[in-house]
C-alpha cells in the first residue's frame, strides 16, 4: 500500500449515509476500504494519515470550466486544486482553441482573450487530439495540476467552415462541420458545446445544430449549450434545446442553467417543472450551476449579434463609426439585444472585472454607471470607449441573478456543480476560486439547502455519470484515487466579490492519482493531472 487514510468519515458520492473507515491507496487507485464495524484487520502503508475529524469524498468535477489555457500557463492552478477540483470540463460555450487553423486560431484568441488571456508561446496544436496531448504534458512536459476533459466548440467549428457570416450553412459547409465534430469526438472530446448568445455560434439554426447533435449521439457524447437566452426568452430557450436534442437522440447537459434578470425573478420552479417533464418523458438530461447570483462574461458579448458579424476587427470598425455605434446603443438600451438576452441593458448591473490594457485598470471594480458618472458622461459613451481602447478585452460581472432561483435549482435531481470560472482580470468572479467550498460551507452547513451527502453526489458521482467515467466519482475499491479530505465544520470559500482570489479554508488534502496535490492546506509541486478522453 502507498498510503492509508485512517479514521475518516467517508461520503462516497452515492448520496447514501456516510460511514467511518480506513481507506487504503495503491498505484493511483483505492485499494481497500475497511469500515469501522467490519472487524477485519486495519490496513497499513508506508504513509499513514490520521484523518479523524475529516470527511473523505471523491474529487469534485467542475462541469463548466474556462481553464483552457490556464492549466498550461499556471502549473500550480491553485484556484481549482485548492477547492478540491480533480477534473475540469473545458471547451465551453462554443468557443475554444481546437479544432482550428491559423486564421481561426488568431480570431478565437482575440475573441476570448477576456476569458482565458493569451498563451505566451505558440500553442502548437490544431486538432482536439493534439490539444489533449498537450494537456498530458503541459507546455514544459511536466503535466498539469488537475485532470481535464474537453468539448468540441461549435462556434469555433463554424468559424472554420464558413467564417463569421450570419447565414445558413451550405450542404458542403454543414458536411464539413459534421466531419470536424466527428473527428473531435474520435480524438477524445466528450461532447459538443455551443454559445448561442456568442458569435458566430449563435448564427446556427436549430436544423444545423440538430445535425451536429446527431453526430454527437452516434459517439455517445452529450450536447452542452449555453442556450439563446437566460433573460426575456429563457424558458422558451430551454424548451428549444430539449426539443432539438430529442429530435437528434442526443444527451443534453444545460450549461450554467438558471433564469436571470428582473423578468425571471422567482421563476426557477417553472424551469424545474419543464426539466421534470422532459425527464419523465425519457430525456437524458442534466445541468450545472454555480452558487452565486452574478454572471460573468466579456463586455462585447452584450452587443447585438449583427455588431459582431465578421469577427473582432469588424466589431471594432462598427464601434468606431458614430452612426453604427448609435444603432448599437439603441438596441442595447431601448430594445434589448440578443447578446444581452433580450433585456435592455442596465448599466448599474454591469461591473468591469478585468481589462487587457493596464492603463484602463481604473475601470475595474466599478459599474459602468459609476465609471461614467465619475467621468461626467453617459454610460454608453464609457462602454464604447472601453471596448475600443481595450480591443474588446474587457470582462464583466453581470449582477442580474436571484438568490431564490439559485437555491431552488441546486436542489434538483439532475443538478451538478460547475464554476464557469473565468480566471482572468484583476477582479474576477469569486466563483472561480470558491464554487465548491461555497456549496459545502454556505449552502450545506450554514443554510441547510442540501444535505452534505446529497451535495457531494451533485459534485462527484452525478457529473462522472454524465461524462460516462466508469472509475471516477465514487469512493469504491478499484476506483481512481482522486479524492478530497475536508472539514465539514470549517470548509468555506475564502473568495468574495471584494477579494475574489482568496483561497478556501477547511480543505487540507486533495489527491489526484493517489498523489497529494494539496497537503496540509498548501499546494505541492505534484502535477498529476492528465487529459480524460471519451470512452469508446
Amino acid at each position: 500500500m502507498d498510503s492509508v487514510l485512517r479514521d475518516v468519515r467517508v461520503i462516497d458520492g452515492s448520496g447514501g449515509p456516510s460511514y467511518r473507515a480506513d481507506v487504503a491507496l495503491a498505484g493511483g487507485r483505492i485499494a481497500g476500504i475497511v469500515r469501522e464495524a467490519d472487524g477485519t484487520p486495519r490496513p497499513s502503508a508506508a504513509r499513514m494519515l490520521d484523518a479523524d475529524g475529516l470527511a473523505l469524498s471523491p474529487g469534485f468535477i467542475d462541469m463548466h470550466a474556462h481553464s483552457d489555457l490556464a492549466l498550461l500557463r499556471d502549473p500550480a492552478h491553485e484556484a481549482k486544486a485548492a477547492q478540491g477540483v480533480t477534473l475540469e470540463v473545458l471547451g465551453q460555450d462554443g468557443l475554444s482553441y481546437a479544432p482550428v487553423d491559423d486564421r481561426t486560431l488568431a480570431e478565437v484568441r482575440t475573441q476570448i482573450a477576456g476569458w482565458n488571456g493569451t498563451a505566451e508561446a505558440d500553442v502548437g496544436w490544431r486538432t482536439v487530439g493534439e490539444y489533449l496531448d498537450r494537456l498530458d504534458h503541459g507546455f514544459d512536459g511536466q503535466g498539469i495540476a488537475v485532470n481535464a476533459a474537453c468539448l468540441v466548440p461549435q462556434g469555433t467549428v463554424r468559424m472554420l467552415a464558413l467564417g463569421w457570416e450570419d447565414r445558413d450553412a451550405t450542404p458542403d459547409e454543414l458536411a464539413r462541420m459534421k466531419r470536424l465534430v466527428a473527428q473531435g469526438l474520435e480524438q477524445g472530446a466528450v461532447g459538443l458545446s455551443s454559445g448561442l448568445t456568442y458569435t458566430p455560434g449563435m448564427y446556427a439554426s436549430d436544423a444545423e445544430l440538430t445535425e451536429l447533435c446527431r453526430v454527437v449521439a452516434r459517439y455517445g457524447g452529450y450536447y452542452c449549450p449555453h442556450h439563446r437566452s437566460y433573460g426575456a426568452g429563457a424558458l422558451a430557450a430551454y424548451e428549444e434545446m430539449i426539443a432539438l436534442t430529442r429530435e437528434a437522440g442526443c444527451a443534453l447537459h444545460l450549461a450554467h442553467a438558471t433564469v436571470n434578470f428582473g423578468v425571471n425573478k422567482g421563476r426557477a420552479p417553472e424551469l424545474a417543472a419543464l426539466l421534470d417533464a422532459a425527464l419523465d418523458a425519457g430525456a437524458d438530461l442534466t445541468f450545472d450551476s454555480y452558487p452565486y447570483t452574478a454572471g460573468c462574461t466579456t463586455l462585447v458579448a452584450l452587443l447585438p449579434s449583427w455588431a459582431s458579424e465578421g469577427g473582432p476587427g469588424a466589431t471594432l470598425a462598427r464601434l468606431a463609426d458614430d452612426a453604427t455605434a448609435a444603432r448599437i446603443r439603441h438596441v442595447l438600451e431601448a430594445q434589448g439585444s440578443d447578446g444581452c438576452h433580450g433585456v435592455p441593458v442596465a448599466w448599474d448591473t454591469v461591473e468591469i472585472s478585468g481589462v487587457a490594457d493596464p492603463a484602463l485598470a481604473h475601470h475595474v471594480g466599478r459599474t459602468l454607471a459609476d465609471s461614467a458618472a465619475a467621468r461626467g458622461e453617459e454610460p454608453w459613451t464609457t462602454a464604447r470607449r472601453l471596448l475600443l481602447d481595450d480591443r474588446l478585452g474587457a470582462t464583466i460581472l453581470h449582477h442580474v441573478g436571484h438568490e431564490e432561483n439559485v437555491r431552488h435549482l441546486m436542489r434538483h435531481r439532475v443538478h451538478t456543480g460547475g464554476s464557469d470560472g473565468i480566471l482572468q482580470g484583476a477582479k474576477p468572479h469569486p466563483r472561480a476560486y470558491g464554487t465548491f467550498p461555497h456549496y459545502l460551507g454556505h449552502y450545506v452547513r450554514d443554510l441547510g439547502v442540501l444535505s452534505l451527502e446529497d451535495c457531494v453526489a451533485h459534485l462527484t458521482a452525478r457529473p462522472a455519470a454524465r461524462l460516462r467515467l466508469p472509475d471516477r466519482g465514487l469512493v469504491r475499491e478499484g476506483y481512481r484515487a482522486d479524492l478530497v479530505l475536508f472539514d465539514p465544520a470549517t470548509v468555506a470559500a475564502g473568495a468574495t466579490y471584494e477579494a475574489p482570489r482568496t483561497l478556501p479554508t477547511g480543505i487540507p488534502y486533495v489527491l489526484i492519482d493517489g498523489r497529494f496535490v494539496i497537503e496540509d492546506g498548501r499546494r505541492t509541486d505534484v502535477l498529476a493531472g492528465r487529459s480524460v478522453r471519451r470512452a469508446a
